[in-house]
């Protein structure tokens, strides 16, 4: 795959096996919102072309395989002295855009504590339970990593809200709360309220109404696409709380 990425014209900087069983990260060279967009989309389609080549199927869904780590899409932005109040404004947003970055109703089965998912609103350094993290190269390689965004997501949906929350805040001079170093995976709800740290969206349907909530997406989007997703996502959602699974059937066909 990166063989063939790298004949496409892609500038690969790594590639290595993930934490859970056939997971694998590949991160390519950055660019401008629009072409980082393009190639996330080509990306995607080469990768899943030389799968199948090789008799293979490669999935992007955030959770396809139960009590293993997700697959996310750790989204990188460089900025400049601007940085932290780009930092407030993406924390002050992340949950309303948690729709468009986690769009799926199995999203929301990834962003759990355990799996090293982020799921708690906060920054840090180093810190990977947060969801935004400064990755350890400093002076042209330092940047934002907004770890809470997945595979299944538009990336041209996903940028845009993002770069919009992050302008946001350097609009308004939004002040970067304080970091928070402690791992919050091992942490007690009354430790988070006492940092002051919140959770993400804990389903489609949540994430859709803090969306509504917030307000910055139908600004990104504009009425008319808006609508659309909304419309969609909830259908999705109500299919999904309609449908019977295997473990209803498992765990409470024989006891009621």
């Amino acid at each position: 795959i990166c063989l063939t990425l790298e004949q496409m014209g892609f500038e690969i900087e790594a590639s290595h096996h993930e934490v859970a069983e056939g997971q694998h990260e590949i991160d390519f060279k950055y660019a401008d919102a629009l072409t980082t967009a393009d190639n996330v989309v080509t990306f995607r389609l080469a990768v899943k072309t030389m799968a199948r080549k090789y008799g293979l199927h490669a999935t992007f869904i955030p959770k396809p395989i139960f009590g293993i780590n997700g697959s996310g899409m750790h989204t990188n932005m460089s900025l400049s002295d601007k940085a932290y109040s780009f930092i407030a404004g993406v924390l002050k947003h992340v949950a309303g855009i948690t729709a468009i970055t986690n769009p799926l109703v199995n999203s929301y089965k990834r962003l759990v504590p355990g799996y090293e998912a982020p799921c708690y609103i906060a920054w840090s350094a180093s810190n990977r339970t947060d969801i935004i993290r400064i990755p350890a190269s400093r002076g042209a390689g330092t940047r934002v990593e907004l770890r809470s965004p997945d595979p299944s997501t538009n990336p041209y949906l996903c940028l845009a809200c993002c770069l919009a929350a992050g302008l946001d805040g350097i609009k308004n001079n939004l002040p970067a709360p304080a970091s928070v170093d402690v791992n919050l995976f091992k942490s007690t709800q009354e430790e988070r309220d006492a940092l002051g740290v919140k959770n993400l969206p804990g389903s489609l349907y949540e994430a859709l109404q803090v969306m509504e909530e917030d307000g910055l997406v139908k600004q990104v989007l504009g009425d008319h696409a808006y609508k659309a997703f909304y419309t969609s996502k909830i259908a999705e959602w109500d299919s999904f709380r309609m449908y019977v699974s295997q473990w209803e059937l498992d765990n409470y066909l024989t006891v009621y």
